[in-house]
Protein backbone atom coordinates (compact mmCIF):
# COMPACT_ATOMS: atom_id res chain seq x y z
CA UNK A 1 0.00 0.00 0.00
CA UNK A 2 1.19 3.25 -0.86
CA UNK A 3 2.39 5.64 1.86
CA UNK A 4 1.91 8.70 0.00
CA UNK A 5 -1.77 9.51 1.12
CA UNK A 6 -0.63 8.58 4.84
CA UNK A 7 1.68 11.43 4.29
CA UNK A 8 -0.53 13.50 2.78
CA UNK A 9 -3.67 13.60 5.74
CA UNK A 10 -0.78 13.63 8.32
CA UNK A 11 0.61 17.45 6.59
CA UNK A 12 -3.26 18.20 6.23
CA UNK A 13 -3.37 17.37 9.88
CA UNK A 14 -0.56 19.68 10.73
CA UNK A 15 -1.92 22.52 8.92
CA UNK A 16 -4.84 22.34 10.18
CA UNK A 17 -3.90 22.62 13.42
CA UNK A 18 -0.87 25.42 12.66
CA UNK A 19 -4.05 27.55 11.69
CA UNK A 20 -6.07 26.46 14.48
CA UNK A 21 -3.09 27.79 16.76
CA UNK A 22 -2.78 30.84 14.75
CA UNK A 23 -6.63 31.59 15.12
CA UNK A 24 -6.37 31.65 18.55
CA UNK A 25 -3.60 33.83 18.82
CA UNK A 26 -5.24 36.22 16.23
CA UNK A 27 -8.07 37.06 18.32
CA UNK A 28 -6.82 38.47 21.54
CA UNK A 29 -4.19 40.64 19.48
CA UNK A 30 -6.53 41.68 16.63
CA UNK A 31 -8.91 43.03 19.77
CA UNK A 32 -5.61 44.60 21.26
CA UNK A 33 -4.92 46.20 17.82
CA UNK A 34 -8.74 48.07 17.99
CA UNK A 35 -8.10 49.54 20.75
CA UNK A 36 -4.40 50.84 20.50
CA UNK A 37 -4.03 51.04 16.92
CA UNK A 38 -1.60 49.17 14.25
CA UNK A 39 1.36 51.91 15.08
CA UNK A 40 1.55 51.09 18.82
CA UNK A 41 1.47 47.48 18.08
CA UNK A 42 5.24 47.34 17.97
CA UNK A 43 5.53 48.47 21.58
CA UNK A 44 3.72 45.75 22.52
CA UNK A 45 5.69 42.90 20.24
CA UNK A 46 8.52 44.92 22.59
CA UNK A 47 7.64 44.29 25.40
CA UNK A 48 8.57 40.86 26.96
CA UNK A 49 12.52 42.09 25.67
CA UNK A 50 11.64 45.23 27.54
CA UNK A 51 10.18 43.83 30.34
CA UNK A 52 13.74 41.48 31.14
CA UNK A 53 15.80 44.26 29.95
CA UNK A 54 14.31 46.00 33.01
CA UNK A 55 14.43 43.86 35.09
CA UNK A 56 17.84 42.86 34.72
CA UNK A 57 19.32 46.56 33.63
CA UNK A 58 17.29 49.37 35.14
CA UNK A 59 16.27 48.26 38.24
CA UNK A 60 19.64 47.44 39.64
CA UNK A 61 20.81 50.77 38.38
CA UNK A 62 17.40 52.43 40.53
CA UNK A 63 18.66 50.13 43.10
CA UNK A 64 22.23 50.89 43.45
CA UNK A 65 21.24 54.70 43.21
CA UNK A 66 19.29 54.43 45.98
CA UNK A 67 21.75 51.95 48.26
CA UNK A 68 23.92 54.92 47.97
CA UNK A 69 22.14 57.38 49.95
CA UNK A 70 21.33 54.79 52.46
CA UNK A 71 24.02 53.45 55.65
CA UNK A 72 23.74 49.65 56.84
CA UNK A 73 25.23 46.82 56.44
CA UNK A 74 22.01 44.83 56.00
CA UNK A 75 20.93 43.68 52.25
CA UNK A 76 17.68 44.47 53.00
CA UNK A 77 16.27 47.84 51.73
CA UNK A 78 13.97 48.10 54.76
CA UNK A 79 16.06 48.18 57.14
CA UNK A 80 19.01 50.73 55.51
CA UNK A 81 18.40 54.54 56.73
CA UNK A 82 18.54 57.39 54.46
CA UNK A 83 21.77 59.40 55.16
CA UNK A 84 21.43 61.34 52.23
CA UNK A 85 24.50 62.74 50.49
CA UNK A 86 26.76 61.18 53.47
CA UNK A 87 28.30 58.19 51.33
CA UNK A 88 29.51 60.98 48.59
CA UNK A 89 30.91 63.82 50.95
CA UNK A 90 32.88 60.65 52.35
CA UNK A 91 34.38 60.11 49.25
CA UNK A 92 34.78 63.49 48.02
CA UNK A 93 36.18 65.10 51.41
CA UNK A 94 40.03 64.91 50.99
CA UNK A 95 42.15 68.40 51.44
CA UNK A 96 43.63 67.34 48.27
CA UNK A 97 42.34 64.76 45.60
CA UNK A 98 46.21 64.86 44.05
CA UNK A 99 47.34 63.41 47.35
CA UNK A 100 45.08 59.87 48.17
CA UNK A 101 46.85 59.65 51.38
CA UNK A 102 44.85 62.93 52.90
CA UNK A 103 41.90 61.50 52.75
CA UNK A 104 40.35 58.76 54.80
CA UNK A 105 40.59 54.81 54.54
CA UNK A 106 37.31 54.57 51.90
CA UNK A 107 38.18 58.04 49.92
CA UNK A 108 42.05 56.98 50.17
CA UNK A 109 41.52 53.77 48.72
CA UNK A 110 38.57 55.74 46.03
CA UNK A 111 41.05 58.41 44.62
CA UNK A 112 44.47 55.83 44.51
CA UNK A 113 42.20 53.36 41.99
CA UNK A 114 40.84 56.52 40.57
CA UNK A 115 44.19 57.72 39.60
CA UNK A 116 45.54 53.88 38.72
CA UNK A 117 42.67 53.39 36.46
CA UNK A 118 43.44 56.81 34.66
CA UNK A 119 47.11 56.21 34.46
CA UNK A 120 45.71 53.18 33.14
CA UNK A 121 43.46 54.27 30.32
CA UNK A 122 46.12 57.00 29.58
CA UNK A 123 48.59 54.95 28.52
CA UNK A 124 46.55 51.21 28.00
CA UNK A 125 44.47 52.88 25.24
CA UNK A 126 46.81 54.79 23.19
CA UNK A 127 48.96 51.33 22.50
CA UNK A 128 46.08 48.70 22.14
CA UNK A 129 45.04 51.17 19.19
CA UNK A 130 48.35 51.61 17.30
CA UNK A 131 48.73 47.71 18.04
CA UNK A 132 45.18 47.13 16.66
CA UNK A 133 45.57 49.33 13.71
CA UNK A 134 48.99 47.77 12.28
CA UNK A 135 47.78 44.59 13.05
CA UNK A 136 44.46 45.24 10.78
CA UNK A 137 46.18 47.05 8.47
CA UNK A 138 48.57 44.06 7.64
CA UNK A 139 45.84 41.41 7.89
CA UNK A 140 43.52 43.68 5.49
CA UNK A 141 46.67 42.97 2.58
CA UNK A 142 46.50 39.74 0.47
CA UNK A 143 49.56 37.59 2.56
CA UNK A 144 49.37 33.93 2.77
CA UNK A 145 47.09 32.10 5.40
CA UNK A 146 45.35 35.36 5.88
CA UNK A 147 42.59 33.94 7.45
CA UNK A 148 44.41 31.92 10.11
CA UNK A 149 46.16 34.69 11.50
CA UNK A 150 42.85 36.86 11.39
CA UNK A 151 41.23 34.15 13.90
CA UNK A 152 45.17 33.87 15.92
CA UNK A 153 44.77 37.51 16.72
CA UNK A 154 40.85 37.01 17.40
CA UNK A 155 41.59 33.88 19.56
CA UNK A 156 42.54 35.79 23.35
CA UNK A 157 38.73 37.90 22.89
CA UNK A 158 37.33 34.73 23.01
CA UNK A 159 39.59 33.58 26.82
CA UNK A 160 37.73 34.07 29.99
CA UNK A 161 39.47 36.97 32.03
CA UNK A 162 40.41 34.72 34.92
CA UNK A 163 41.88 32.30 32.35
CA UNK A 164 43.89 35.09 30.98
CA UNK A 165 44.97 36.11 34.28
CA UNK A 166 45.62 32.80 35.67
CA UNK A 167 48.27 32.03 32.33
CA UNK A 168 49.72 34.86 32.52
CA UNK A 169 50.25 34.34 36.12
CA UNK A 170 52.06 31.02 35.26
CA UNK A 171 54.18 32.70 32.68
CA UNK A 172 54.92 35.96 34.92
CA UNK A 173 55.74 34.66 38.34
CA UNK A 174 59.22 33.80 39.99
CA UNK A 175 59.77 30.55 39.17
CA UNK A 176 57.72 30.83 35.81
CA UNK A 177 58.09 30.12 32.24
CA UNK A 178 59.58 33.80 31.35
CA UNK A 179 62.33 33.71 33.69
CA UNK A 180 63.69 30.20 33.02
CA UNK A 181 63.53 31.23 29.14
CA UNK A 182 65.83 34.14 30.93
CA UNK A 183 67.45 31.94 32.66
CA UNK A 184 68.68 29.38 29.37
CA UNK A 185 69.07 32.83 27.44
CA UNK A 186 71.83 33.80 29.84
CA UNK A 187 73.65 30.78 30.00
CA UNK A 188 73.52 30.66 26.00
CA UNK A 189 74.97 33.73 25.87
CA UNK A 190 77.93 32.98 28.49
CA UNK A 191 78.92 30.11 25.99
CA UNK A 192 78.77 32.43 23.07
CA UNK A 193 81.04 35.23 25.22
CA UNK A 194 83.81 32.14 25.56
CA UNK A 195 84.30 32.07 21.39
CA UNK A 196 87.23 33.88 19.88
CA UNK A 197 86.44 36.60 18.16
CA UNK A 198 82.81 36.95 19.12
CA UNK A 199 83.29 40.70 19.38
CA UNK A 200 84.30 41.55 16.14
CA UNK A 201 81.72 39.66 14.73
CA UNK A 202 79.37 41.01 16.14
CA UNK A 203 80.31 44.54 15.77
CA UNK A 204 80.90 43.33 11.73
CA UNK A 205 77.40 41.50 11.36
CA UNK A 206 75.69 44.92 13.18
CA UNK A 207 77.72 46.95 10.42
CA UNK A 208 76.44 44.81 7.60
CA UNK A 209 72.96 45.01 8.60
CA UNK A 210 73.25 49.08 8.98
CA UNK A 211 74.98 49.32 5.42
CA UNK A 212 72.15 47.28 4.02
CA UNK A 213 69.40 49.25 5.65
CA UNK A 214 70.92 52.60 4.29
CA UNK A 215 71.27 51.06 0.58
CA UNK A 216 67.28 50.54 1.29
CA UNK A 217 66.80 54.80 2.22
CA UNK A 218 69.31 55.48 -0.91
CA UNK A 219 66.68 54.32 -3.05
CA UNK A 220 64.12 56.36 -1.55
CA UNK A 221 62.72 58.75 -4.36
CA UNK A 222 62.16 61.19 -0.91
CA UNK A 223 65.22 63.40 -0.44
CA UNK A 224 64.29 64.20 3.33
CA UNK A 225 63.60 60.68 4.06
CA UNK A 226 66.87 59.60 2.43
CA UNK A 227 68.85 61.86 3.74
CA UNK A 228 67.22 61.14 7.57
CA UNK A 229 67.71 57.34 7.10
CA UNK A 230 71.05 57.40 5.95
CA UNK A 231 72.42 59.75 8.45
CA UNK A 232 70.72 57.65 11.25
CA UNK A 233 72.11 54.29 9.70
CA UNK A 234 75.61 56.03 9.99
CA UNK A 235 75.50 57.23 13.50
CA UNK A 236 73.85 53.83 14.54
CA UNK A 237 77.46 52.22 13.10
CA UNK A 238 79.74 54.66 14.92
CA UNK A 239 77.58 53.52 17.90
CA UNK A 240 77.90 49.83 17.55
CA UNK A 241 82.17 50.39 16.74
CA UNK A 242 82.47 52.17 20.07
CA UNK A 243 79.96 50.27 21.87
CA UNK A 244 82.48 47.68 24.27
CA UNK A 245 81.11 44.39 23.11
CA UNK A 246 83.45 41.95 25.23
CA UNK A 247 81.42 43.28 28.50
CA UNK A 248 77.79 43.48 26.90
CA UNK A 249 78.15 39.86 25.71
CA UNK A 250 79.36 38.68 28.80
CA UNK A 251 76.63 38.26 31.59
CA UNK A 252 76.27 36.84 35.01
CA UNK A 253 74.19 34.39 36.82
CA UNK A 254 70.71 35.55 36.05
CA UNK A 255 68.98 35.95 38.64
CA UNK A 256 64.86 35.40 38.21
CA UNK A 257 62.67 38.65 38.72
CA UNK A 258 59.44 38.54 40.41
CA UNK A 259 57.78 41.18 37.32
CA UNK A 260 54.18 41.21 39.04
CA UNK A 261 55.59 42.79 42.68
CA UNK A 262 59.15 44.41 41.40
CA UNK A 263 57.50 48.19 42.12
CA UNK A 264 60.87 49.78 41.90
CA UNK A 265 60.81 49.55 37.88
CA UNK A 266 57.27 49.35 37.54
CA UNK A 267 56.78 46.20 35.96
CA UNK A 268 53.84 45.37 37.59
CA UNK A 269 51.89 47.97 35.95
CA UNK A 270 54.52 47.57 32.41
CA UNK A 271 52.47 43.98 32.58
CA UNK A 272 49.25 44.62 33.51
CA UNK A 273 48.54 46.87 30.64
CA UNK A 274 50.80 44.46 28.29
CA UNK A 275 48.28 41.58 29.85
CA UNK A 276 45.47 43.56 28.97
CA UNK A 277 46.32 44.73 25.51
CA UNK A 278 46.99 41.30 24.62
CA UNK A 279 43.89 39.90 25.76
CA UNK A 280 41.45 42.93 24.01
CA UNK A 281 43.38 43.91 21.37
CA UNK A 282 41.88 41.60 18.06
CA UNK A 283 38.24 43.02 19.02
CA UNK A 284 39.54 46.35 17.63
CA UNK A 285 41.33 45.10 15.58
CA UNK A 286 38.06 43.58 14.07
CA UNK A 287 36.17 46.73 14.04
CA UNK A 288 39.45 48.77 12.04
CA UNK A 289 39.55 45.71 9.43
CA UNK A 290 36.25 46.55 8.64
CA UNK A 291 36.85 50.39 8.22
CA UNK A 292 39.45 49.27 6.28
CA UNK A 293 37.39 46.97 4.20
CA UNK A 294 34.99 49.77 4.05
CA UNK A 295 37.57 52.28 2.14
CA UNK A 296 36.50 52.06 -2.06
CA UNK A 297 39.18 50.33 -3.68
CA UNK A 298 39.56 53.05 -6.38
CA UNK A 299 40.76 55.28 -4.05
CA UNK A 300 44.15 53.38 -3.97
CA UNK A 301 44.12 52.53 -7.63
CA UNK A 302 44.02 56.05 -8.38
CA UNK A 303 47.19 56.79 -5.86
CA UNK A 304 48.74 53.72 -7.52
CA UNK A 305 48.75 55.28 -11.26
CA UNK A 306 49.93 58.53 -9.64
CA UNK A 307 52.80 56.83 -8.38
CA UNK A 308 52.43 58.01 -4.62
CA UNK A 309 54.60 56.35 -1.71
CA UNK A 310 52.85 53.79 0.46
CA UNK A 311 53.50 55.86 3.46
CA UNK A 312 51.97 58.88 2.12
CA UNK A 313 48.86 56.67 0.98
CA UNK A 314 48.57 55.38 4.39
CA UNK A 315 48.75 58.86 6.30
CA UNK A 316 47.12 60.94 3.49
CA UNK A 317 44.34 58.27 2.72
CA UNK A 318 44.18 55.37 4.70
CA UNK A 319 44.12 57.26 7.95
CA UNK A 320 41.91 60.35 7.11
CA UNK A 321 39.00 58.09 5.81
CA UNK A 322 39.60 55.15 8.99
CA UNK A 323 38.93 58.46 11.08
CA UNK A 324 35.36 57.67 12.20
CA UNK A 325 36.04 54.33 12.74
CA UNK A 326 39.11 54.76 14.71
CA UNK A 327 36.85 57.72 17.31
CA UNK A 328 34.73 54.91 17.83
CA UNK A 329 37.63 52.81 19.39
CA UNK A 330 38.93 55.05 20.87
CA UNK A 331 35.68 55.56 23.20
CA UNK A 332 35.10 52.12 23.38
CA UNK A 333 38.56 51.65 24.25
CA UNK A 334 38.36 54.21 26.97
CA UNK A 335 35.08 53.28 28.44
CA UNK A 336 36.35 49.48 28.68
CA UNK A 337 39.87 50.51 30.52
CA UNK A 338 37.67 51.97 32.74
CA UNK A 339 35.72 49.25 33.73
CA UNK A 340 39.06 46.85 34.08
CA UNK A 341 39.22 44.42 36.78
CA UNK A 342 39.52 40.35 35.97
CA UNK A 343 43.19 40.61 34.72
CA UNK A 344 44.41 42.90 37.34
CA UNK A 345 42.88 41.47 40.38
CA UNK A 346 44.07 37.61 38.90
CA UNK A 347 47.39 39.41 38.10
CA UNK A 348 48.83 41.22 41.29
CA UNK A 349 45.54 41.51 43.19
CA UNK A 350 45.99 45.37 43.07
CA UNK A 351 49.47 45.14 44.43
CA UNK A 352 52.32 45.35 45.13
CA UNK A 353 51.07 47.67 48.13
CA UNK A 354 48.11 49.73 45.99
CA UNK A 355 50.48 50.25 43.03
CA UNK A 356 47.43 48.75 40.46
CA UNK A 357 44.70 48.82 42.32
CA UNK A 358 41.80 50.15 40.24
CA UNK A 359 38.80 51.78 40.92
CA UNK A 360 36.55 48.52 39.91
CA UNK A 361 38.81 46.81 42.81
CA UNK A 362 38.13 49.62 45.53
CA UNK A 363 34.00 49.16 45.13
CA UNK A 364 34.55 45.43 45.50
CA UNK A 365 36.64 45.21 48.46
CA UNK A 366 34.67 48.24 50.07
CA UNK A 367 31.27 45.76 49.73
CA UNK A 368 32.27 42.17 49.84
CA UNK A 369 35.78 41.60 51.57
CA UNK A 370 36.06 43.62 54.55
CA UNK A 371 34.31 42.85 58.12
CA UNK A 372 32.45 45.74 57.77
CA UNK A 373 30.37 45.59 54.34
CA UNK A 374 30.06 49.27 53.75
CA UNK A 375 27.38 48.61 50.58
CA UNK A 376 26.13 52.85 50.84
CA UNK A 377 30.07 53.94 50.03
CA UNK A 378 30.43 51.19 47.24
CA UNK A 379 27.31 52.23 45.41
CA UNK A 380 28.14 56.00 45.78
CA UNK A 381 31.38 55.23 44.17
CA UNK A 382 30.17 53.11 41.53
CA UNK A 383 27.38 56.18 40.82
CA UNK A 384 30.83 58.75 40.47
CA UNK A 385 32.64 56.06 38.34
CA UNK A 386 29.25 55.37 35.80
CA UNK A 387 29.10 59.43 35.83
CA UNK A 388 32.58 59.30 34.15
CA UNK A 389 31.85 56.71 31.87
CA UNK A 390 28.69 58.45 31.18
CA UNK A 391 30.29 61.62 30.02
CA UNK A 392 32.89 59.66 27.58
CA UNK A 393 29.42 57.63 25.98
CA UNK A 394 28.47 61.48 25.29
CA UNK A 395 31.51 62.61 23.65
CA UNK A 396 31.24 59.15 21.90
CA UNK A 397 27.60 60.29 20.46
CA UNK A 398 28.43 63.93 19.75
CA UNK A 399 31.19 62.80 17.68
CA UNK A 400 29.61 60.08 15.95
CA UNK A 401 26.96 62.51 15.13
CA UNK A 402 29.30 65.57 14.10
CA UNK A 403 30.99 62.74 11.57
CA UNK A 404 27.35 61.65 10.17
CA UNK A 405 26.27 65.20 9.75
CA UNK A 406 29.75 65.74 7.89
Amino acid sequence: MSQEPIKLAKQSWYASMFHFIMEIIDLPLRTIQRHIGIHRMAYLFLLPNLLIFGLFSFWPMILNLYISFTSSESTDISQRPWVGLENYRYLLDCPSYWEAKSCNVAGYSFWTGLWNTLGFAMLQVPIMIVVALATAVVLNRKIRARGFWRSIYFYPVMLSPVVVGITWDWILKRRGILNELLKELAQFRNTVAEIPGIQWLVVGGLSLLLVWIALKFWKSSHTTIRMIGIGTCVALVGLVVMQDWASIIEAGRYRPVNWLFERRVGWPFFWVIFVYSWAHAGFYMLILLAGLQAIPRDVYEAAQMDGTPQWRVFFRITLPLLMPTMLVVLILSLIKAFQVFDEVYILTGGGPGQATKMVIQHIYEIAFTGETKRYGVAAASSILLAGIILVLTMIQLWVTKRNANG
